[in-house]
């Protein structure tokens, strides 16, 4: 790594502001004089709207406006936020959703918005809000993940959002056909809300004539087009800016309602206007996650090679199309549809449905996680009826490292990976050969013993291209980064890694995001794309400034110029100024074409981190508890920036992913109510659910970008699912209880338990 960084565990220097109170969060820095911004949603989950009474409301004290639909038309707005279509299997466009910014005519999810009261406080907001009257004719709501029922649209036929296929189906019944073993599992995966530390928020003013919008969200250059499009307005009118970040997970980089309305209440009124979800509020409206229900059907030969691979999946949409999620749910989920098995014949359809529920985004690893833990859950199913450990049917079915580069049946090419040898060092990490005194330890005192396997892969996604500028000042020099920090450690990172590439201390460099005035263009932050796309646009600045600086010291010096990472070496000269230094003797000598570099890159592929979770849980049965004892991780990132953030990134992706297996769940009734709205109700991973994780890497650099990185934002998630869920079936199959679901509830596990004992008597 010395040619590309240090790759040494330097502590995040933002944590200093953020653990101290001096964070810089959209709701800290709202001007003072700013409205409050309440919103009035949706009570049921599916009506016709008959009628909204806003005279009393705008009646009551401090209120300055009640914005619905009709305002928002009567000043010339677009109402209809984007949403994502996808092909159907047969050539034809998935369904269109129109989706109001305020709900016109018909709700079709408790919380949509419909209202917006903009008053001189919160609480005098909060009260108006009470105020507005809503008439709404409740219709049959469609609460079931499969086609027909109750209509939405009528634009959408069976309320089916698209019928996605990929691969050889008549291939791949031949296989199954063929096949000397079949074995088919359904496989259930939770819905589930992301719940960021920080809520959702904005605030929007009008300064110069220019309208400035602030959010929390993943990324600053969608919402601008957003904002043009939707208020007719030229790019230079607009201003998009993010703040800290208190957590994203996907959820933020999505669309919604509320910054266009509060947008057009300070364009309205001529005051700021500022708006922050409560936890309830964003429990019923954030963008959810999975809710999948998947079969799986897999043919094996008489040697157990995996010869065949089917999906057929139902995908609940929500009531609306997303910005990404159809996308999501299908396209990102083919990227690692065989994962890291080498088999050619392999089919999968999806078919999404719309139901009275908010829109379904796959955050939290994007497709990933619901592809793996399929096809993971699948193997361990498929070893216990043929008959074979899960470590031998993988081991006997991995891409060799001979076979690289591999194209898999979805067309994706691998470009280097030691599956096997990774797994190897998972199992010795994990003293798996100890696991049998450790079960029988559990056995003597009452208990069940469960390990379980995870073999990962995932692929780096989002915008391939991206920026990278960096400006020389007085101080020193700022970096000006297209994606945005959520709280993963960008600015140690970035600024860390300019500093190994050019000597300016780190101390003196100034990490610029989330500011659409001075950053141009960028991709945003998603699919573990940032430190592995954005370095490499670092790494393209750097040479140019190197070049750069090269010349005009050859001009001004005479002779050969070298640059060693940290200072110019001259031919025949004793100077070795820094980067530093050059940019004060250009600016001196009235240079200032040398003071700012910037470069674009694009990576021409994506590069596929990949590693093995093994998880050992222990259950008691007169419970039904289940504590998760042992964790393992064995994760290939290729090359390693810093070892220690990557570290804590799959620490916080693994405990995400306990979440959903032990206690997260989305519930609704049979007329669309969410039933787990807050934190008394929708279970969240506490301190004491996670044991110590035991993590290690073992890199193959990628090929597919200068640095051999491979990305981990989301690893930990991607493998933790499985692993869990296999260590859990683990543990209760020699008690006959063959079929699971997530998450693992003490009442779900002891249910089980007691209906295969009864069974069994």
């Amino acid at each position: 790594m010395e040619k590309f960084g240090k790759s040494q565990p330097i502590t995040r220097v933002e944590d200093q502001r953020f653990l101290t109170g001096h964070g810089r969060y959209v709701d800290d820095i709202a001007p003072a004089n700013a409205l409050h911004a309440v919103f009035v949603r949706a009570q049921v989950g599916h009506g016709t709207l008959t009628g909204i009474d806003t005279v009393d409301a705008a009646a009551m004290p401090g209120v300055h406006a009640v914005i619905t639909a009709d305002d928002l038309v009567a000043a010339g707005m677009v109402l209809d936020l984007v949403g994502a279509r996808i092909g159907n299997r047969d050539g034809s466009k998935g369904a269109y959703t129109r989706r109001p910014i305020l709900a016109q005519g018909r709700v079709r999810h408790v919380g949509e918005p419909i209202a917006c009261v903009v008053a001189e406080t919160l609480a005098q907001a909060r009260d108006a809000a009470e105020m507005v009257m809503v008439e709404i004719d409740d219709l049959p709501a469609k609460m079931d993940v499969a086609p027909g029922g109750a209509l939405l649209h009528e634009t959408a036929p069976d309320n089916l959002a698209f019928d996605y296929a990929l691969g050889d189906e008549a291939a791949v019944d031949a296989a199954i056909a063929a096949a000397t073993h079949v074995v088919q599992v359904q496989v259930t995966d939770n819905r589930i809300i992301c719940n960021a530390m920080e809520p959702r928020g904005c605030y929007a003013e009008v300064t110069d004539g220019r309208l400035h919008v602030a959010l929390n969200g993943q990324g600053v250059w969608a919402t601008k087009d957003d904002l043009v499009r939707h208020f007719k307005l030229d790019k230079s009118e607009i201003r998009v800016t993010t703040p800290d970040v208190g957590g994203g997970f996907g959820m933020k980089a999505m669309r919604y309602s509320e910054p266009f309305v509060v947008a057009q209440a300070a364009r309205s009124l001529g005051r700021p206007v500022r708006w922050m979800s409560e936890r309830t509020e964003g429990m019923l409206t954030d963008n959810a996650g999975r809710d999948l229900i998947t079969q799986a059907t897999l043919a094996f030969d008489a040697d157990h090679r995996l010869t065949g691979y089917k999906l057929d999946t139902l995908a609940n949409m929500g009531a609306y199309n997303s910005q990404f999620g159809q996308g999501i749910q299908t396209d990102l989920f083919s990227k690692v549809l065989t994962g890291t098995y080498a088999v050619q014949d392999a089919f999968m359809r999806t078919r999404g449905v719309y139901t009275n529920t908010t829109p379904v985004d796959a955050y939290r690893g994007a497709g990933r996680p619901e592809a793996i833990f399929v096809l993971e859950r699948s193997m361990d199913e498929a070893a216990r009826q043929l008959g074979l450990s899960g470590w031998d049917l993988r081991k006997r079915n991995f891409i060799a490292p001979d076979q690289f580069p591999y194209t898999t049946a979805s067309g994706m090419t691998y470009d280097v990976g030691e599956f096997a040898a990774l797994l190897d060092t998972a199992q010795d990490n994990a003293d798996t050969d100890g696991f049998a005194a450790r079960r029988a330890a559990s056995a003597s005192r009452g208990m069940l013993r469960g390990q379980g396997v995870c073999y990962y892969i995932e692929s780096i996604l989002g915008d391939p291209s991206e920026t990278t500028t960096v400006e020389f000042t007085e101080e020193g020099a700022l970096i000006y980064v297209g994606t945005q920090s959520n709280g993963q450690g960008h600015e140690t990172v970035y600024a860390r890694f300019l500093s190994d590439q050019t000597g300016i201390p780190a101390d003196r460099i100034q990490v610029v995001q989330g500011d659409s005035d001075r950053i141009a263009t960028g991709g945003g932050t998603g699919g573990s794309r940032s430190v592995t796309v954005q370095n490499t646009a670092t790494l393209a600045t750097v040479d140019a400034m190197i070049a750069a600086f090269s010349g005009y010291l050859s001009d001004k010096e005479g002779g050969d110029v070298q640059f060693d990472d940290e200072r110019f070496r001259i031919a025949g000269s004793n100077l070795t100024p820094t980067m530093l230094e050059v940019a004060d003797m250009a600016r001196a000598d009235g240079r200032t074409d040398l003071l700012r570099h910037s470069q674009r890159i694009t990576l021409d592929n994506r590069s596929f981190p990949n590693g093995a979770h093994v998880v050992e849980v222990e259950i008691d049965p007169e419970t039904g508890q289940t504590t998760v004892d042992r964790y393992t991780v064995v994760d290939d990132f290729g090359n390693l920036i810093n070892p220690m953030l990557v570290e804590g990134q799959v620490h916080g992706g693994v405990v995400q992913g306990l979440g959903q297996a032990l206690a997260e769940r989305v519930v609704f009734d049979d007329d669309g109510q969410l039933l787990t709205a807050s934190f008394m109700d929708y279970g969240m991973p506490r301190a004491a659910d996670v044991p110590p994780i035991g993590f290690s890497t073992r890199g193959t650099p990628s090929r597919y970008n200068p640095m051999g990185m491979k990305g981990c934002g989301e690893a930990g998630t991607v493998g933790a699912l499985a692993a869990v869920a296999n260590a859990v079936l683990d543990a209760l199959w020699d008690e006959g209880v063959r079929r699971i679901e997530m998450p693992f509830t003490p009442h779900r596990v002891w249910s089980w338990l007691r209906e295969a004992r009864s069974e069994a008597a």
